[in-house]
């Protein structure tokens, strides 16, 4: 009798354990998983902290091997795609004007843009970044400067009259780093503007719109199988403007105003980057144009919508 008590109470604990467990491993569960997810704040953290180091001693060390000040270049194999964050930008120098073209110029292929500006001007990193080199090539760049940004591009500033930021100093976007000049091979004061993607010259209309003082978009997507094509494309849309002529006003005001308001008396192909709050009758105005003329050149339809960053033609 004593044993069929024993086992009819093992039975009714037995069973009790199993009608409790279920929800006691739940309670477990909801426990752990705040801890869970501190452990993974933690790791993100740690990570982050590993990754600013890293890009403090070499930006995008994911695409250099170092962090070499012994040359201004260095061309290793180009990744077949790469996206490049272009935001927190600063434009380099507030001129609007581009006088020479990336691609082939005298027999040569010139390797960036030069832009227009006067001997003492303000030049300016493009991004954070770290100050690689800074140099004088007497017979090229003149007083130049490299700064590897942590978005994978290099910048190269040359042709300067002052170089204001020494090697291995780290620079945030928008820090003045050098004056604008005329020294080394240059005919004439300006800015020999690169940007190069693993030691290659990519062209910086890619880029940069300096007509518009802008960046062509939040991210950009190089993709190795298309670049001629988009390099192209880039210096007809956003190249060069013209050589000689400016008044300062016209390089540094309203996009060149006086030369490109209403449309291209030299057959030249304009358009517009689409600003927050603007609309297209604020754009026609700004632009001396119909808003019509705008929606027919932009093959925008009956019902014309248009978005921040959208390109548009006007003339």
């Amino acid at each position: 009798m004593n044993l069929k008590k024993y086992i009819k109470k093992i039975s009714i604990v037995a069973l009790f354990a199993l009608t409790v467990s279920p929800s006691f491993g739940q309670d477990l569960l909801a426990r752990q998983a705040p801890v869970d997810r501190r452990m993974r704040a933690l790791d993100t953290l740690a990570l982050r902290s590993i990754e600013i180091k890293e890009n403090r001693e070499n930006p995008a060390a994911q695409l250099y091997e170092d962090f070499n000040n012994q040359y201004a270049h260095r061309a290793t194999s180009l990744p077949s795609h790469y996206r490049i964050d272009l935001r927190h930008f600063c434009m380099p120098t507030p001129s609007r004007v581009v006088t020479s073209n990336f691609g082939a110029r005298w027999g040569r292929q010139h390797k960036g843009l030069d832009i227009k500006v006067y001997i003492g001007d303000t030049i300016r990193a493009a991004f954070d970044g770290k100050v690689r080199v800074v140099r004088y090539e007497g017979r090229g760049y003149g007083k130049y400067i490299v700064i590897r940004h942590n978005n994978g591009l290099e910048t190269i500033y040359g042709h300067l009259s002052k170089q204001l930021v020494s090697e291995n100093e780290e620079v945030r976007s928008g820090d003045v780093i050098g004056l604008g000049g005329n020294t080394g091979r240059s005919t004439g004061s300006h800015l020999h503007f690169e940007t190069r993607l693993c030691g290659v010259a990519l062209n910086p209309a890619l880029f940069f719109d300096f007509r518009n003082q802008d960046v062509t978009g939040d991210f950009y997507n190089f993709d190795l199988a298309t670049y001629e094509r988009d390099s192209a494309e880039a210096t007809r849309v956003r190249g060069k403007i013209g050589n000689g002529g400016y008044t300062r006003d016209m390089i540094y005001g309203e996009v060149g105003q006086s030369a490109n308001r209403g449309s291209s008396t030299s057959g030249e192909l304009l358009y517009h980057k689409v600003k927050p709050g603007e609309t297209l009758t604020s754009i026609a105005k700004k632009r001396g144009v119909s808003v019509e003329q705008i929606v027919r050149l932009s093959n925008l339809g009956k019902n014309p919508q248009i978005h921040v960053g959208q390109i548009l033609r006007y003339s």
